[in-house]
């Protein structure tokens, strides 16, 4: 296992890097983001795997950067960047809660009650409910909200959202 570790460990962890700052990079610029997602994601939580064993193998190194100040430094400036994600931002009142917008609009909308919801598709009442029955939702009245009918049937809110996306098109 020794052998394995002083081999592997250093290696590893440059490739899956690689890896994972090359997705990230295409993530960012919007570079084919449904091949990239799911690479960056699984890739980088593959990637724990060898920085412990990295860890492992440079362990007494490790003691000696915990006894000095740039380690704790880096820590605490990668902690400060990673909170300025978590910290709602947009309208000043925290409107997005730090998520993108058309994800807090989405989500927003689910509270919309069906005949709203209709109406800003200009769809009919009828039309949108016959899709929902369709896809085995029961959409209740007009007055019902999305929220409501994936709650009451049991599904999930993005699965309302396909169903009247597609009674949209």
């Amino acid at each position: 296992m020794q052998t394995f570790i002083n081999r592997y460990a250093t290696p590893l962890v440059t490739g899956l890097f690689l890896v994972s700052l090359i997705s990230g990079v295409a993530l960012f610029l919007h570079w084919g983001s449904g091949w990239f997602h799911g690479m960056h994601e699984w890739l980088s939580m593959v990637l724990i795997v060898p920085f412990v064993l990295h860890l492992w193998k440079n362990w007494r190194p490790m003691l000696c950067y915990l006894k000095r100040a740039p380690l704790w430094i880096a820590l605490a400036a990668s902690t400060a960047a990673a909170a300025l994600f978590v910290v709602p931002v947009g309208s000043g009142d925290g409107a997005t809660g730090g998520r993108p917008p058309q994800f807090a609009f989405a989500e927003r909308m689910m509270g919309t009650r069906l005949d709203a919801a209709a109406a800003a598709l200009n769809l009919p009442l009828a039309t949108l409910q016959g899709q929902l029955a369709a896809s085995g939702l029961d959409a209740g009245t007009g007055e019902t909200t999305l929220a409501q009918i994936a709650t009451q049937n049991g599904v999930s809110t993005g699965q309302v959202m396909a169903t009247v996306l597609a009674a949209g098109r």
